[in-house]
């Protein structure tokens, strides 16, 4: 489990448990009351805890499709090869899934990642190598 996902866990087990706690103090009604309460948080949360990782998934591929038209825009007679990252194994928790990288066939050794916020606001972030900056070839 990723550190941010400890801390969403907890605060909402505290709330959940202050709710509880309060409710056992209230009478008749109101105890119902505050008892469906914590309930329906925690469905709430388990709901959000097990869809999350799939809006995630959805969000990154309407990115991953205008990424493409901008790619051929820019580098016509190129050839890439776009991946994300895999934020549902371990291990990659701690990288931002929103970044899509791009390998171009010409520069193998080069990854250039990507920020799509729309379709006329696509950045070029970053990149990955062993090369100096003079060297690179698709640096935006």
């Amino acid at each position: 489990m990723h550190p941010t996902e400890i801390i969403e866990l907890m605060i909402v087990g505290v709330v959940i448990m202050l709710i509880v706690i309060i409710a056992t103090f209230l009478k008749g009604r109101w105890r119902k009351t505050g008892w469906l309460l914590a309930l329906v948080i925690l469905v709430a949360y388990c709901i959000f805890f097990v869809a999350r990782p799939f809006w995630i998934d959805g969000q990154i591929d309407k990115k991953v499709q205008l990424l493409i038209p901008y790619l051929e825009e820019h580098y016509p007679d190129e050839e890439w090869t776009i991946f994300t990252v895999p934020h549902h194994k371990e291990g990659f928790k701690h990288r931002n899934p929103y970044y899509i990288g791009v390998v171009f066939e010409n520069e193998p050794d080069v990854t250039y990642d990507y920020w799509v916020e729309s379709k006329d606001n696509i950045y070029q972030i970053s990149f990955l190598t062993n090369k100096r900056l003079e060297e690179l070839d698709h640096l935006e």
